[in-house]
């Protein structure tokens, strides 16, 4: 028989415990799961031991998980092919003879890149190595350029097929198709505020974003034989994205079509060798052990809370405030965006959503300023996308979201710690208007759905 301890110091405890020594550098994974053992061991009992296998082997089996790996291997394939710097490289020459046009180019290609990779690091990474030294070199603002990046890089979390939406979906059992569905609307209207915002910019103050110099731009007949180069990988996203959307096949059954379309693709631009195959393969093993291993370090962790009476002690502080459900969910939020600053968007989920999303299902959303509310049985829908939407907020926020680190890894040495967080403040605003739209309006996130599954 373990100790005797009330809810409230076990929760200072663990939670303490686990900002100590995540600080000291050590791997979220092995934090997780180490101390979950200890706590179990010091403050559990004989039966509460069982904990361990029955929270693990529900994931170990589960079959949507294995969507996970399919996606990073083709997103490694597709990189490896050369096929982002492609991408950009049209996108910019179509662009280019607007204000601001690298840096719409930067954020569509980013979009179109969400599409195809699905994890935040790799979009980031490649369009800062590809599209920053293009935009620096025409003379754009350096904190316009690396907002576009930034932003930009963040959509992979919210556009499927979304990795963060499978494992979400996975947590909170539900559909991942409906919440890929969810998400687009959402993802596509982010996506555009971001370019009006870098357009007007550049129209209001052109040193911002100038234009391409008339003997840079390409004629008409150059943009369509560039456009037709693009086919090969715009048919793999539409078609992997069609058969989701379709029900024509589940989000598994697409990953692997996606994951041979890919290696198409690398052959078409004849790209693909046994070298590239290893590397991607080795890039895909690296990435799904990490989650998988993040996965059964948290879900032990929270599972002992939640056994311990987490959940509810949590319900009733946050009910406790008489803040009514809308005041709490902006709590939630609030939360969320801190946890990102420190952890990455593995360990947030599982550390959040088994403790969120209950709470959730169990408040009525009768609607804010008269507009209509949400339905209990979309309760998980909206909820999943309002958090992956907020979830790219936790990325860019200074001082330590993940996002801003990645950019830095691949800046010139020029380009400041500085300048890269004030880059990030407009593009956060700009995503703190869309959580709100998603949960004034839930029909954002909600019709698409509705008109596909009925």
């Amino acid at each position: 028989m373990g100790l005797e301890i009330s809810i409230g110091w076990l929760t200072i405890l663990m939670f303490g415990s686990l900002a100590i020594l995540l600080m000291a550098g050590l791997p979220l994974a092995f934090v997780t799961g180490g101390l979950a053992c200890i706590f179990l061991f010091v403050f559990g009992d004989a039966q509460m031991l069982n904990i361990l296998p029955s929270r693990i082997f529900p994931f170990m089996t589960d079959y949507q998980l294995s969507a996970i790996p399919l996606f990073i291997f083709m997103a490694s394939m597709l990189e490896r092919a050369g096929l982002i710097e492609q991408m950009f490289d049209v996108i910019y020459k179509i662009l280019g003879g607007l204000r601001g046009g690298l840096a719409s180019a930067t954020i569509i290609a980013a979009t179109i890149l969400a599409a195809m990779v699905g994890v935040i690091g790799a979009a980031e990474v490649a369009m800062g190595i590809i599209a920053l030294p293009a935009m620096l070199k025409r003379k754009y603002d350096p904190q316009l350029a690396c907002g576009a990046i930034l932003a930009g890089g963040t959509l992979g979390i919210l556009i499927p097929p979304s990795i963060l939406a499978i494992l979400f979906a996975v947590v909170a059992q539900m559909s991942v198709g409906e919440l890929f569905i969810g998400a687009v609307i959402p993802g596509l209207m982010l996506s555009g505020m971001y370019i009006l915002y870098v357009t007007a910019r550049s129209y209001l103050n052109p040193k911002q974003g100038p234009a391409l110099p008339k003997e840079e731009r390409v004629s008409f007949e150059e943009k369509l034989r560039l456009l037709k180069g693009m086919i090969p990988p715009i048919v793999l996203v539409v078609l992997v994205l069609g058969v989701i959307f379709t029900g024509v096949a589940t989000p598994v059954e697409a990953a692997g079509i996606g994951t041979f379309g890919a290696l198409v693709v690398a052959g078409l631009y004849r790209k693909l060798s046994l070298t590239a195959v290893r590397e991607a393969a080795i890039t895909t093993l690296k990435a799904s052990a990490m989650v998988l291993w993040i996965i059964f370090g948290a879900s032990v962790f929270v599972g002992f809370y939640i056994v311990n009476g987490g959940q509810q002690f949590v319900s009733e502080m946050l009910t406790g405030f008489g803040l009514g459900p809308y005041g709490i969910l902006l709590v939630m939020m609030i939360i969320l965006v801190i946890l990102g600053m420190f952890l990455d968007w593995v360990g947030i989920l599982l550390l959040a959503v088994p403790i969120f999303a209950p709470i959730m299902k169990s408040l009525s959303w009768d609607g804010l300023f008269g507009f209509p509310g949400v339905d209990a049985a979309d309760v998980s829908l909206w909820f999943g996308v309002v958090y992956m939407v907020n979830m790219q907020m936790s990325f860019l926020s200074p001082p330590f979201g993940y996002a801003l680190f990645y950019l830095k890894s691949v800046a010139p040495p020029n380009i400041t710690m500085g300048i890269i967080f004030r880059s990030a403040i407009p593009f956060l605003i700009l995503q703190a208007i869309g959580v709100a739209v998603c949960i004034i309006f839930p029909q954002v996130i909600l019709w698409l759905p509705r008109q596909i599954y009925g």
